[in-house]
């Protein structure tokens, strides 16, 4: 099974991984055996990222780039292609939230989160792309949300901008298929992340996901990694376009 599973000798990206659910991602990715590539705008935290991983004896880098920054994004694909080898995987998972009723957002705040959580998947996605054409091989994984299907109260911009990720993904397959590029979405549900412990300190709204999630708690960042390690594996050849919804059974539910 390690043929179909193992990631050995695989160089892959992670946007927005020096913390939260990025972080496992890159994790479990060199768990399986992939040399790690962490991102972030904050050269402390990504620099502090890494070295954790070194430590436990995986091979990791960290790259400072901000992905809103067409030429930013451009000149560190190309370092890194130059310098570290090719991106055989890349994971769309930068992501920002903003909470407040939609009449009090400001276009700042707006375009923020578009800019963010699904301009910055094109920007990067194109220039990792291009080198992935040449080769004609890889996989490009986008972090979605089960707000890509549903939105609630105080969160309509991260909702569009994640509901626009997911037809970006299906735009993305269908455009490089051709290419042998494998393009899929992990739509987490509501996990324990820095981004999400607003809501974890919330006694309502604990109590209300709890009651309303199938499994009756909330999801563990590691939960995420089996979906990710397969979506960037040979197992996964065939599949392209989709989503996989790691919810605890929230969507299948009313």
């Amino acid at each position: 099974m390690r043929d179909y599973f193992g990631l050995d000798g695989k160089i892959a990206l992670v946007t927005g991984s020096s913390r939260g659910l990025g972080l496992a991602f890159a994790d479990g990715l060199a768990r399986a055996g992939a040399t790690v590539i962490l991102n972030g705008r904050n050269s402390d935290t990504v620099d502090e990222a890494v070295e954790g991983l070194n430590e436990k004896g995986f091979t990791a880098h960290g790259r400072c780039f901000d992905v809103t920054d067409s030429k930013q994004v451009k000149a560190s694909i190309d370092e890194i292609e130059t310098n570290i080898g090719p991106t055989a995987i890349l994971i769309n998972n930068a992501g920002i939230q903003r909470r407040r009723t939609l009449e009090e957002f400001t276009d700042e705040d707006w375009h923020d989160v578009i800019d963010t959580n699904l301009t910055a998947a094109f920007r990067v996605g194109r220039e990792v792309a291009g080198y992935m054409i040449k080769r004609k091989q890889g996989k490009i994984i986008n972090t979605l949300s089960m707000q890509s299907e549903v939105s609630r109260n105080t969160i309509a911009p991260y909702a569009a901008s994640k509901g626009g990720l997911k037809m970006l993904t299906k735009g993305m397959a269908t455009d490089w298929g051709k290419y042998n590029i494998q393009v899929n979405g992990v739509g987490p549900g509501y996990f324990t992340t820095v981004m999400n412990q607003p809501l974890m300190d919330n006694p309502e709204f604990d109590g209300w996901l709890k009651a309303r999630t199938p499994m009756a708690r909330w999801g563990d960042p590691d939960e995420l990694i089996g979906a990710v390690v397969f979506l960037s594996s040979k197992a996964s050849d065939f599949i392209t376009g989709q989503a996989i919804y790691v919810d605890g059974g929230i969507l299948a539910t009313i």
